[in-house]
């Protein structure tokens, strides 16, 4: 459990027993499932609503899930690397998933080439598992600079090249180049190993916070999420780690591209009750240059995007910002729409999103019991 020392890799357990499962042949799809005459879709088809549309195909319901991008699985397609994991696995499931009878519309956004007006007279339920999309930005000097991006560009982009998947944006590839990470979160990591394997010249990641403990301390007790110290495969791949860094303003070059990001030193100061960090100040004559050619930035997500299908469908949002969507019944303002994953909590991990699919599919199937 992780709280005297390292967790058991049940991790490791659990993925051998499926892919010998699979291997073996023992899973299969269950055709023969009882249909009601009622339809639900759901909106975004990362790991919610995959979950979510999973498990209404198997109560019986007619299930329809819509998706922007040309390919379905959302976060799990095109947000983590290969190297992480392998799309082929991603794709078993949803092939499982077409075989025992959910169907899939990629490359319909709802809202644009699917009306509102179909979308709420077509179904009896409907389900958004929009995501956590909308990244944090960092408003200094300069953000404009030609090789600034967010770091989900950058992994989406890669996830289609590698894939033989067209794009339409512009090249984003890191190859011989100075890289400056900005966020120490796993998305930053997940830069880490693709700018290693593009064959950047140089790698930095750098993060506002002080450096974690390598183990729980007073602050995070058990059964507190322990804010630790992460090195992932890809820092040990090769990266130079910075701590306590505050980016000032973006340095570019007569042409408009980035050459060096403007830094200061700083140090943070702790609550005297709870002991955690909570304002910081510069450290004086600190200042310092960064020289990059290209910078993520890897600070996380806001909340879901408001503009278009939530707008349209006036959906209220929560204080954070995200869908409303009560945890005990799933249910938004509208009473046949509910909410799920990262577009309802917040930016979250991937085994949250998956239940918090199968907790709203209970709901949705309580809610269609009644009508």
């Amino acid at each position: 459990m992780g709280i005297h020392d390292a967790p058991i890799t049940i991790e490791e357990i659990e993925k051998n027993i499926v892919e010998t499962a699979f291997s073996e042949g023992y899973v299969k799809p269950q055709i023969e499932i009882p249909r009601t005459h009622k339809k639900v879709a759901v909106v975004g088809s990362g790991p919610s609503g995959l979950a979510a549309a999973d498990q209404l195909n198997k109560m019986g319901y007619r299930v329809s899930v819509f998706e922007r991008d040309s390919e379905a699985g959302g976060l799990l397609r095109f947000g983590i690397p290969d190297f992480k994991l392998d799309k082929k696995i991603v794709q078993r499931r949803i092939n499982l998933m077409k075989e025992e009878g959910v169907i899939f519309k990629p490359g319909i956004e709802v809202g644009v080439d699917y009306s509102v007006e179909e979308l709420e007279r077509n179904f009896d339920a409907i389900i958004l598992a929009l995501g956590c999309t909308v990244p944090r930005d960092l408003p200094i000097p300069n953000r404009d600079a030609k090789g600034v991006y967010f770091a989900m560009e950058f992994l989406k982009q890669s996830n289609k090249r590698v894939s033989g998947i067209p794009y339409s944006e512009d090249k984003i590839y890191v190859e011989d180049k100075k890289v400056l990470i900005i966020g120490g979160s796993y998305t930053g990591s997940d830069c880490i190993g693709t700018s290693n394997r593009q064959g950047a010249r140089q790698i930095l990641q750098i993060e506002i916070m002080p450096m974690p403990p390598k183990q729980r301390d007073e602050t995070m007790p058990w059964p507190i999420f322990p804010m630790i110290l992460k090195t992932t495969s890809s820092h040990q791949e090769g990266c130079e780690r910075k701590w306590m860094i505050n980016c000032k303003e973006f340095l570019k070059d007569d042409k408009g591209n980035l050459k060096g990001v403007k830094a200061t030193e700083v140090e943070w100061m702790r609550g005297p009750v709870t002991k955690r960090y909570t304002s910081f100040v510069e450290k004086p004559d600190s200042e310092f240059i960064i020289d990059c050619d290209v910078a993520f930035l890897a600070m996380g997500f806001l909340h879901v995007q408001h503009t278009g299908l939530v707008e349209s469908l006036d959906i209220q949002l929560n204080p954070r910002l995200n869908l409303i969507g009560n945890e005990l019944e799933y249910r938004t303002n509208k009473e046949k729409i509910f909410a799920c994953g990262d577009a309802r909590r917040g930016q979250s991990l991937v085994v949250w999103a998956i239940s918090e699919g199968r907790r709203c599919a209970e709901q949705v199937d309580a809610y269609l019991q009644k009508i």
